[in-house]
């Protein structure tokens, strides 16, 4: 959700070799020695060090006020490499109104060499820092950072919002001196502290400033007043006494994925990522054989003009399948950021292109170009402009999807075709059971339905809505005057750079039909698309010869995918629950779960939405805000049907 006040990036002035900020006037870390400021401010008196060598849950978070240069995250990184277990995962929430450039930040942390190796790793996701939240993930999930781009004062409600199973363990109240910095200081920060805390939720700040204190003080914070660090004589640390809570014990991690496409392999690689043992079902004889089993996809954020669910989605969804993609290092032959031209083809299309290059978004992620630009982009004659997506680009889906399931923690099941689900009731818990024919196929705590149009196949999943989608791919044989194109042109459908000697055409939008046979109308309709985007090269290529590709895509009505935890269905029906019921009351399946209905778009939300998934089942705060995580419900369709849409922002963040 986009923060009341836009953000903007910070404005630096260096004095000394330190970043001073023009917007509050004053310096990011001491002087003296930022580094030794922040292990004795944060580290030393949030204990960290004695906490994480006897850490017995499987991961500790921290929440930060302040993101700045990255100097706090990564020291408690380097911390946590060296004495938390092999097996813990730090969870690191920070947010950031004005945040630095990426040269700004890269030159603030050169100072530390000693820091390089945590400081490489985030410098390569550290771009296009949009409003809102970003997921960024290192050490194969051993470190996660989540940074909120906006007014910490709107994006901790968010926050507050959707952490509602664990809580924050530490807190580092870092930013500028409330005197500097007065609209960070509030109650409101202070009060939404408390709601994310917990009984052994620790905090430390630098500033000692009286009206601190006594905020903390008033929303339920045992403060000390200790020795600061070099110039500054006294700072504030303490632990959180208010309405004492305990954190969510862990669930036994141990889960099913039905499903080998994108949405499935990409939940396996989630929680595998977590530690967790997955047993990833698909009933075809390899991955990727329905619709993520096309040989190009295409990457890129499809925005809108309004601010809305599905744009907030596609963007953060790209963005955080671009940094997974650099993360898994495909070779350039199965995914290659080419660059993508959405051109503006007409009256209409230009009017869109324009608001939304006209939006705060970094250059480095979109720009407006001219038809001259944009020919010179391509490599080919283009009589439109349109807006350039420099980090765009293409992947083998297939190659996608075989890359996430290749985790030592994921065993992959084939030829097993999972036909009903069943619920083990036990005096220890219970545990769900998948079968075939006859024969069980895998039984655990947690399962993960994401098997597409088939996800609703389950007595247990019925109630969903979905919708198949045929599309047709078209494969054209590349000329000498079509390998110039140098990156991918987009309207309503796309034409890809060569691959292999082919270009990949698409792709054609036929709702409720289920045929997957080739049809040469639909060829012939995606030629007329790449007519209308680059008649030049329609002309290169409208005699060579053409093969294809038939799939169905999964939607809904709403083009949102379904998201989250099942209802029980069949007992919410036979007793309806008030419009102001308790979601807890609300009768759940626990753990039970859906990854579905991603459309055409699978590539850039299947893989946010597993991530979501499993940060939700991990009791971890959730990569996206409250209310673009109601808006991926499952079960909303089925209860805006019995008027219970009150319930469903509730429900989905309970």
């Amino acid at each position: 959700m986009r923060s009341k006040t836009s953000y903007s990036e910070a404005e630096i002035d260096w004095h000394d070799g330190v970043p001073y900020s023009r917007q509050f006037g004053d310096v990011y870390f001491s002087s003296d020695s930022g580094l030794n400021e922040t292990q004795h401010v944060f580290l030393a008196h949030n204990q960290l060090e004695k906490r994480w060598q006897g850490l017995q849950s499987g991961h500790f978070t921290i929440a930060e006020t302040g993101f700045g240069t990255g100097l706090n995250f990564l020291c408690a990184w380097r911390l946590w490499d060296n004495c938390a277990p092999p097996t813990a995962r730090l969870h690191f929430i920070s947010m950031e109104k004005h945040p630095l450039t990426h040269a700004d930040i890269t030159q603030a942390l050169s100072l530390w060499p000693q820091l390089a190796r945590q400081r490489d790793q985030l410098l390569a996701q550290y771009r296009f820092l949009t409003d809102g939240f970003h997921r960024l993930v290192f050490d194969d999930g051993r470190i996660t950072l989540t940074l909120l781009i906006g007014d910490v004062n709107d994006m901790l409600p968010q926050l507050a919002a959707n952490l509602a199973a664990n809580k924050i363990d530490a807190w580092f109240l870092d930013g500028f001196v409330p005197a500097k910095n007065p609209e960070m200081w509030q109650q409101s920060l202070f009060n939404n502290m408390a709601r994310l805390s917990h009984a052994e939720t620790t905090f430390a700040t630098f500033t000692s400033a009286g009206e601190v204190r006594r905020s903390l003080e008033k929303a339920g914070f045992a403060v000390n007043k200790v020795a600061g660090f070099g110039r500054k004589r006294e700072m504030l640390c303490g632990q959180y006494m208010g309405q004492l809570q305990t954190k969510s014990a862990p669930l036994q991690s141990n889960a099913i994925v039905i499903g080998g496409g994108i949405s499935g392999c990409a939940s396996a690689h989630a929680l595998a990522s977590r530690g967790w043992q997955v047993k990833l079902i698909e009933r075809h004889a390899a991955l990727a054989q329905e619709a993520s089993g096309n040989p190009v996809g295409v990457l890129y954020p499809r925005l809108a003009v309004k601010d809305n669910a599905l744009s907030r989605l596609s963007l953060a969804g790209f963005l955080y399948t671009s940094r997974l993609l650099q993360q898994l290092n495909l070779n350039q032959t199965t995914y290659s950021a080419c660059g993508l031209l959405q051109l503006a083809f007409d009256a209409r299309e230009s009017t869109r292109c324009k608001a939304i290059a006209a939006q705060n978004l970094p250059t480095e992620l979109v720009r407006l170009v001219d038809n001259n630009e944009a020919s010179k982009l391509a490599g080919t004659s283009l009589a439109h402009g349109g807006l350039y997506f420099p980090s765009a680009g293409w992947v083998s889906p297939p190659t996608f999807c075989e890359a996430l399931a290749r985790h030592t923690n994921i065993e992959i099941l084939t030829s097993s075709c999972a036909l009903r689900v069943t619920r083990k009731i036990t005096r220890n818990g219970s545990s769900w059971q998948v079968w075939g024919d006859k024969n069980l196929l895998a039984e655990a705590p947690v399962l993960i339905i994401a098997s597409a149009n088939d996800s609703a196949g389950f007595e247990q999943s019925a109630h969903l809505e979905l919708e198949p989608v045929r599309g047709q791919m078209t494969f054209v044989n590349a000329t000498t005057a079509s390998r110039q194109l140098k990156t991918i042109l987009c309207t309503n459908g796309y034409i890809c750079p060569e691959v292999d000697g082919q270009h990949s055409l698409g792709a054609t939008f036929s709702p409720d039909e289920t045929s997957t046979e080739l049809r040469t109308g639909d060829h012939q309709a995606n030629l007329a698309t790449l007519r209308r985007m680059a008649p030049e090269l329609h002309q290169s290529l409208k005699m060579q010869s053409m093969t294809g590709r038939a799939a169905l895509r999964c939607a809904t009505s709403d083009y949102l995918p379904l998201l989250g935890q099942l209802l029980d269905s069949t007992a919410l029906t036979a007793k309806p629950p008030r419009h102001n019921a308790d979601p807890a009351g609300l009768p759940w399946l626990e753990g039970l779960y859906v990854n579905t209905g991603h459309g055409s778009k699978g590539l850039i939300t299947a893989p946010l939405c597993a991530e979501i998934l499993a940060s939700m089942i991990c009791g971890e705060p959730a990569p996206i805000d409250a209310k673009l995580l109601a808006a991926l419900d499952p079960n909303r369709f089925l209860l805006q049907k019995m008027g219970l849409k009150r319930l469903i922002a509730s429900a989905a963040i309970r």
